[in-house]
């Protein structure tokens, strides 16, 4: 990686980052159902709380767009790389494409859970990761991440559990694919750490044992 790279990977962190900030979960809430997300259920802008307030339709809708922004990053990152490796420079591709890749997952991961347009509050960026990952990690990490989550989810019936799981299991299915570049490792190691610090609220009531399962009359919305 060249210098010049390197300032390319903060640009894409930057593009990803600013996808990744927009607040679909509000822009739909208020734009189709004349309400805001965040004065119902949780507070929370992710799709689990746009199900219970909106709707399945309405929620449905939040996942899409955030599912989609994470994949448009991913892409983004992965486009920048190829073009990188286009250039008259000699680059390594397997390093390229790691760091692009793994850069716009950290970008969009943090645009979500840190929207500048919410005073830099947002969701809890599960939605948005999983949508990224189909690119940094590949459709074989990705799914495994999905199913972490949603083995959690059916054997407690928590969707935060699921959630915080899969969080734990980003770095560690990392290894796979970046065995060979730190950077992009410590970049999935970030996004696990935040994302689990996101659910600090969710962690705290299953401590306290009155965190709410799928099911229950008061569901609380982790995604």
């Amino acid at each position: 990686m060249t210098g010049f790279a390197w300032c390319t990977a903060a640009g894409v962190f930057a593009l990803a980052f600013l996808l990744g900030s927009v607040p679909w979960g509000v822009i739909i809430s208020k734009l189709f159902y004349k309400r805001d997300l965040r004065d119902f259920g949780s507070g929370n802008i992710g799709t689990t709380n746009a199900m219970r307030t909106l709707g399945k339709v309405g929620g449905a809708a939040v996942f899409v767009l955030d599912f989609g922004k994470g994949v448009g990053a991913g892409l983004i990152g992965w486009g920048i790389a190829q073009w990188l490796l286009s250039g008259p420079e000699p680059l390594s591709v397997y390093q390229t494409v790691s760091v692009m890749t793994a850069t716009a997952f950290l970008g969009c991961t943090f645009g979500h859970i840190f929207s500048p347009w919410l005073g830099f509050k947002g969701g809890k960026g599960i939605a948005v990761a999983i949508g990224c990952l189909f690119v940094t990690f590949g459709t074989v990490g990705s799914l495994l991440e999905i199913l972490v989550f949603a083995i959690l989810v059916l054997t407690t019936r928590y969707v935060s559990v699921g959630s915080i799981a899969a969080a734990v299991a980003c770095p560690i299915i990392a290894t796979v694919p970046f065995h060979g570049c730190p950077f992009a490792w410590a970049c999935c190691l970030l996004v696990g750490g935040t994302v689990i610090w996101a659910h600090r609220a969710n962690i705290a009531r299953l401590r306290r044992g009155c965190e709410s399962r799928i099911g229950s009359k008061k569901s609380m919305p982790s995604v």
